[in-house]
């Protein structure tokens, strides 16, 4: 394929469509801040600012300490895109990094990584799982394995009984307890 192939028609929009649909099943935007929370955090104590002539060193003893804190914010963010279910780990992780890099970290990267690495370990924590739609039926017809559960059903006689017949129905009385027998 040389540079001059023209791309297939559509193939941008179907490729946005499937990042869209695998960013929308995970924690994309919690594990985007993560990541970029550990960047300023493992900068900033090994930048050397010039300012004319006089060169500022931000280097501390805790130079150490910021690579190691960077270092797992990234890998954090990273899995929280490809491993969804440690999200609530990752997110408490993420949060305990981001306090322990304001003494070790120079400020937590002069607060911005601090900041970002909070606010992507808070969206983890409260990240859950969409549940897709359920088709809908038409209105006036009843679906085919019969009444939904817990709807009454009119008998033969003209008396209606409830369908659930799990004895679970805290609507019927069972208070949403199994029974033992």
């Amino acid at each position: 394929m040389s540079a001059e192939t023209p791309a297939v028609p559509g193939q941008f929009a179907r490729r946005r469509v499937q990042f869209r649909a695998w960013r929308g099943a995970r924690p994309f935007w919690a594990g985007l801040f993560v990541l970029l929370g550990g960047f300023p955090i493992i900068y900033f104590p090994y930048a050397h600012l010039q300012v004319g002539h006089l060169t500022l060193a931000m280097a501390t003893t805790a130079g150490a300490g910021s690579l190691i804190i960077g270092v797992l914010l990234i890998v954090l963010g990273i899995s929280l895109w490809f491993q969804k279910h440690i999200r609530t780990f990752a997110g408490v992780a993420a949060i305990l990094l981001a306090l322990v890099s304001i003494p070790v970290s120079n400020f937590g990267g002069f607060v911005v990584g601090f900041l970002l690495a909070l606010i992507g370990g808070a969206l983890a924590v409260a990240w859950a799982p969409g549940v897709p739609p359920e088709p809908q039926a038409d209105k006036g017809t009843e679906p085919e394995g019969g009444a939904p559960e817990g709807v009454a059903v009119e008998g033969v006689d003209g008396v209606s009984e409830p369908n659930d017949l799990s004895g679970t129905n805290p609507v019927y009385g069972a208070n949403g307890r199994h029974s033992a027998g």
